[in-house]
């Protein structure tokens, strides 16, 4: 497995290149199924971009939950509900960039998970998403509302 950087501007830099750059889109995570855009459920992705080094991480992740799951389920927790992946955009309250602007972090549910809702409200907190949870800590990916206990919609590649 790979080991990913911490989550330093410098280190994100070093690990992926700049922020912004072409590799942070050169990859593609193909889903198992077609994801709605949380803000626009009307609209539907079988792909999305993202860093060219976290590819195959992200569609090991997907791949393996909804194999976990099974169709249905992933759907009625709502693990399907795409809130985003590459971003160029600062964090939140920030200067930094976010990992968002390198495209090594996902948002899924946000509508359930928002920024600042901590476990027990936010809906990725409950025990049916802890299959989830392990099968994006086996990748080295990072859930910054298992860590911190907020943001629970975002999972990223870098450490904290």
């Amino acid at each position: 497995m790979t080991q990913w950087p911490l989550q330093t501007t410098a280190a994100l830099t070093a690990f992926y290149g700049p922020a912004g750059g072409r590799d942070c889109t050169a990859g593609t995570c193909a889903l198992p199924f077609p994801f709605p855009l949380a803000w626009d459920a009307s609209q539907r992705l079988s792909r999305f971009s993202c860093h060219i080094k976290v590819a195959p991480a992200f569609n090991r992740i997907f791949a393996e939950a909804a194999k976990h799951y099974g169709e249905k389920q992933f759907r009625s927790l709502r693990l399907d509900q795409f809130g985003g992946c590459y971003n160029y955009r600062k964090m939140r309250g920030s200067s930094r960039l976010s990992t968002h602007a390198w495209g090594i972090a996902v948002d899924l549910d946000p509508l359930a998970n928002g920024l600042r809702v901590a476990a027990p409200k936010a809906r990725f907190s409950a025990d049916a998403y802890l299959p989830f949870w392990k099968i994006v800590e086996a990748e080295g990916a990072v859930s910054l509302g298992r860590v911190r206990n907020f943001d629970w919609m975002h999972f990223q590649f870098a450490r904290l």
